[in-house]
């Protein structure tokens, strides 16, 4: 499959490409430029779609935001921080 680059240096990756490997927006890929002059790009991670639900507890109800900051900084006074 072929692409252009555009006068600002991107280039469009080909949907069916994008579909096959999940690229979405936000999709964060890693260039490497091989000593043979073609050119690796990999996959780093998906977009932050690719992140709902993923802290998802069935059986118990979501926090409101101010639960949250309450319980961040009840750890941060606990002394459970990290070296």
């Amino acid at each position: 499959m072929q692409a252009t680059v555009t006068d600002e240096g991107q280039v469009t990756v080909p949907k069916e490409i994008r579909d096959k490997i999940g690229l979405v927006p936000g999709s964060r890929l890693d260039f490497t430029l091989n000593e043979d002059g073609s050119l690796k790009v990999r996959l780093l991670s998906r977009g932050a779609g690719g992140l709902f639900g993923l802290l998802n507890r069935p059986g118990q109800p979501a926090l409101e935001i101010e639960q949250m900051e309450e319980g961040i900084a009840g750890a941060g006074n606990s002394g459970n921080r990290r070296a």
